[in-house]
């Protein structure tokens, strides 16, 4: 009886695992054809390709900045589980549209680019001119941007931990530090 059980789940998450990859592959398809549809009429606006990849990288420099906001432990404590749902909810949310933002961007523009296995004749493959300069000019722009963020994220969080660490011994002196217990552990 329990040997058929087991079989039974087993073809069950094969078949789940094959639902997931058929939908996934529908996705990126779906999103593939997105791009490609959408793509030169992004690369046809004033700048060209260097104008719609400096967007996308500053889009993408953006959604990381605001998931990493959205996501950051100061933001996200257990005090009260029960009151702090909606807030909570919306945390989630914002996180998950910035990160999406942050992913999109790379996304679209690794998508504008002609495939590596497709026919040349096809319409879905077919070299869209601005595209290369597109990737130049968001992968620049991103690195930029991106490194200059982080650097200052970095700076911003080390004067915040100094600044504890000077206000924990100023309570120290005064003899209003950690507890013992808090201290042993």
């Amino acid at each position: 009886m329990f040997r058929s059980r087991a079989g039974w789940g087993i073809a069950g998450g094969v078949l789940f695992l094959a639902a997931l990859l058929a939908v996934l592959l529908f996705a990126m398809g779906l999103w593939k054809w997105f791009v490609r549809l959408t793509a030169p009429a992004l690369v046809d606006l004033p700048g060209g390709g260097w104008t719609a990849g400096a967007v996308l990288g500053l889009l993408s420099v953006a959604g990381w900045a605001g998931g990493t906001w959205f996501s950051s432990p100061e933001r996200n404590r257990n005090r009260d589980r029960g009151r702090q749902r909606p807030a909570r909810a919306g945390l989630a949310i914002g996180g998950a549209v910035c990160w999406t933002v942050a992913f999109g961007a790379p996304m679209y523009v690794l998508g504008a680019l002609p495939g590596r296995n497709c026919r040349s004749g096809a319409t879905m493959c077919a070299y869209i001119p601005g595209t290369g300069s597109a990737f130049l000019s968001y992968a620049a722009t991103a690195a930029l941007l991106g490194g200059l963020w982080y650097r200052r994220r970095g700076t911003v969080t080390a004067a915040r931990r100094a600044e504890e660490r000077a206000r924990m011994r100023r309570l120290r002196k005064k003899g209003k530090g950690r507890s013992r217990a808090a201290r042993s552990s």
